[in-house]
């Protein structure tokens, strides 16, 4: 990878659906990008669209998140690269079906690209955006974070550990000028359903956002300073009132005594 001279926004899961429009997005904002999946030919026509597009630099990095050689190798990259400023975590993986008649594989490959992958290339991008006091993270959650579905047991588990790692990473940087940003999409039109076990044909189409609208939407969050986005959501108190529900009954936690309710008769 060569260091740019303009900053760079590395994004997972480029290939197609959320992460392309991310990579468009950026480059509209004049980012230089590094554009990560497994499929190189889709990565290349990708990269010479937006090139001609936008007048920016654009290398593709083929990479299987879902292995360690994949992680090892963008993770080099973040790790290394002071142009680096913007990481979308966007990368994953739905695997929708009672664990019951799930393989295990089908769990397993699911948390190593949706947890593992997205935590180890955090870990190797932060420690340059914190000594430059500058960057953004952008780590791409679920709606299913807030709520778990027979068939979605893992997936859920995977998308509310990106939720949870997000607010405590926002925290832990809340001094820096460092941002993460964690989006919780609902049902969007991308081609995750194709391998979920849920085709995008089963949902009502009035419930599915098109891919373009809800980055944008995402974005327009960003611009206005949101550190926990729900795109489809158009009560911004809905989700105040539940992260300060969430917070006190948290605080109620913290009394060291068993509840009266649980007391022995």
């Amino acid at each position: 990878m060569s260091t740019s001279t303009r900053k760079i926004a590395v994004i997972t899961g480029a290939s197609s659906g959320i992460g392309a429009v991310y990579a468009d997005r950026f480059a509209r904002r004049g980012y230089d990008l590094v554009l990560v999946a497994r499929r190189a030919d889709r990565l290349q026509s990708l990269a010479a669209t937006i090139s001609a597009a936008h007048g920016v630099s654009v290398e593709t990095l083929v990479a299987d998140l879902a292995t360690d050689d994949g992680q090892a190798s963008v993770a080099q990259v973040l790790a290394t690269n002071p142009a680096v400023s913007v990481l979308v975590n966007n990368a994953g993986i739905a695997r929708l079906a009672p664990i019951g008649g799930s393989a295990l594989q089908d769990s397993l490959s699911q948390i190593a690209l949706n947890i593992t992958a997205m935590t180890r290339l955090t870990h190797a991008v932060l420690p340059g955006l914190k000594a430059r006091n500058e960057g953004l993270i952008i780590n791409i959650s679920s709606a299913l974070a807030l709520h778990s579905l027979p068939i979605s047991a893992v997936y859920s588990g995977t998308k509310a550990f990106v939720l949870s790692f997000s607010r405590g990473l926002q925290q832990e940087l809340a001094d820096s000028a460092v941002k993460v940003q964690v989006v919780l999409p609902a049902a969007t039109a991308t081609e995750v359903w194709d391998q979920s076990g849920v085709p995008l044909s089963a949902l009502n189409p009035d419930t599915v956002m098109p891919t373009e609208a809800m980055v944008d939407a995402a974005m327009t969050a960003l611009d206005q300073g949101e550190s926990i986005t729900l795109p489809a959501v158009a009560d911004a108190g809905a989700i105040e009132r539940f992260e300060s529900a969430r917070a006190a009954l948290f605080a109620d936690t913290q009394t060291g005594k068993v509840a009266p309710r649980l007391l022995p008769a």
